[in-house]
This record gives structure tokens, sequence and C-alpha cells, in this order.
């Protein structure tokens, strides 16, 4: 018997006082996670408007994050 594992691409954005958040790509687009959240902070159909969606939830005055793929 054989498994299938699915692979979920994983970014964690980096700002000045650490992980700010990630992003996690599955079949309904890319996800937003706010770091210590219980919940995600909303699914959007690309990258680089989840990570405009993500910079906006930090705060006020924050430099743009550092994404790394994990």
């Amino acid at each position: 018997m054989s498994t299938t594992e699915t692979h979920h691409p994983l970014w964690v954005a980096y700002g000045a006082s650490g992980v700010a958040g990630s992003i996690r790509k599955d079949d309904d687009g890319y996800t937003v996670t706010m770091a210590g959240a219980d919940h995600s902070a909303g699914t959007y159909p690309t990258m680089e408007i989840a990570k405009s969606a993500l910079h906006s939830r930090m705060a006020p005055g924050s430099d743009w994050p550092l994404f790394r793929e994990h």
C-alpha cells in the first residue's frame, strides 16, 4: 500500500521584531495567518495579493517583511 502526501508550500514573513505571519498555498489560493492568531486572515487568489494583505495587518509604519519559503 502506498501513501500520497500533498505538499502545500509555506512562506514565513519576518518583520523587524520577528515572525509576522505566514502564507500557505493550497487548492483554494494563498491563506494568510498572522503570528499568534487563532484563525486565518483570509485566502487570496495570488501570492502578491496575499503578501499585501499580510503587510496591511502589521503595525502601522512597518517595513515590508522578508518572505522565506519553508
